[in-house]
């Protein structure tokens, strides 16, 4: 038996059941690579589901975490934090918004959003005006309001009853949308593009559509940024490149590289209405995770990160263009920046575990998409590597 395997043994005998686990124990990381305990190689295209931006084990972001453990890990937010201000500051000069509340995962940026939401309405516009619009495919975190919000039937299996107050509308529909506005509505609730859906991309105009709706019934816009913010889609939010703000915006995944992390963003004028004791986190910012999150954004912000994910996205999704000429089981290629989607006419399930075997890390989402969020450092050397498993994988199936 291979360390692999006794690991995989043990698992199996104490954790939860809630993840579908590949047999793969990693214990390593550079850069877009990982390795496991028997020593093998793997081209990590999935980094942690679009969480290691920089790459594992940034060299900046470890020198950040390893300073900031030996000076002060947590302490409570009854304090001031200097790396939580500096964090913040950074987000607020680089974005729309005037105040940050930091917790430590997109569910819980997800949860502080909505509160937001219904708070302000209520004491803006009382008491009848509740309800928050998602869409349908959306994924808004596994918390009870969470899943209340998600627009998929799946995820929200055996758990009634849910949070009310939560209604969805076809995703990228502008007219479907404002007929679904309601007397009750107060908030709008979006991915820019919807990652655990499939990586679907609304029409050209569509969240400036949005925005106009919101202005024009006096609704709130909420940008549910966790899986395209940070760079993700070649801007370091994906709402700058649609020529419209929100009124609110969730972050996690990339920004603290890998360390657990979670932002909500808001215009001054509505964070206001979380006043002391309203909204918390025990965890949320603490000196160890901001400092995480400063060296990943001054990173990002300033070593040509956000130009080498637009370059390297383009040409890895020409290249899989190429291959879906190839091979006729590919039925559309989308995406922006380095977040991309293969969708197939096939189950992709069986082409992951292909993948894995080779020393490729991709994942599949709603059953047949494949999707690609590798670390924004990604090279073409590394491109070509992946196209050249990918290819023999897709030539297997035909």
């Amino acid at each position: 038996m291979n360390q692999s395997q006794a690991w995989i043994e043990r698992n199996d005998k104490v954790i939860t059941t809630t993840y579908g686990r590949y047999p793969l124990v990693p214990v390593r990381g550079q850069g877009c690579l990982l390795w496991d305990v028997d020593g093998r190689e793997y081209l990590d295209l999935l980094a942690g589901v679009a969480v290691n931006i920089l790459g594992h084990c940034a060299p900046k972001v470890v020198a950040a975490i390893k300073a900031q453990a030996e000076t002060l890990i947590h302490c409570s937010n009854y304090y001031n934090i200097p790396q939580q201000i500096r964090l913040a500051e950074l987000l607020c000069e680089n974005s729309f918004a005037e105040r940050v509340f930091f917790c430590n995962s997109g569910a819980e940026a997800n949860e502080a959003a909505l509160k937001l939401a219904r708070k302000y309405s209520r004491e803006t516009h009382g008491a009848n005006r509740a309800e928050i619009l998602t869409a349908n495919a959306s994924f808004h975190g596994r918390t009870f309001a969470g899943i209340s919000a998600t627009g998929q039937d799946k995820i929200k299996e055996g758990f009634a009853p849910l949070v009310p107050g939560f209604r969805h509308f076809p995703f990228g529909d502008i007219d479907a949308l404002r007929t679904t506005v309601g007397p009750e509505t107060c908030a709008i609730m979006l991915e820019p593009i919807q990652g655990e859906g499939g990586v679907n991309i609304p029409p050209a105009g569509y969240l400036k559509q949005v925005r106009e709706l919101c202005d024009e019934q006096h609704l709130l816009l909420i940008l549910d940024e966790v899986q395209t913010g940070c760079g993700r889609t070649g801007s370091l939010f994906a709402y700058e490149q649609e020529g419209m703000l929100p009124d609110i915006m969730t972050l996690a995944k990339g920004l603290a590289n890998g360390v657990p992390i979670g932002a909500m963003l808001a215009r001054d004028s509505l964070a206001a209405h979380l006043g002391p004791g309203s909204h918390g986190s025990t965890f949320g910012g603490n000196p160890l995770a901001t400092a995480a999150g400063v060296a990943t954004l001054e990173t990002l912000l300033h070593e040509g990160i956000l130009a080498n994910c637009r370059a390297s996205g383009a040409y890895l999704q020409a290249e899989l263009e190429r291959l879906a000429r190839k091979y006729p089981f590919i039925a559309a290629v989308r995406g922006r920046g380095l977040m991309i989607g293969v969708e197939l006419s096939i189950e992709g399930g069986e082409l992951v575990k292909a993948a894995l075997q080779r020393g490729l890390l991709i994942n599949c989402t709603v059953g047949k998409v494949l999707r690609f969020v590798p670390p924004l450092i990604i090279t073409r050397k590394e491109i070509d590597r992946a196209m050249c498993v990918l290819d023999e994988i897709f030539a297997e199936v035909v």
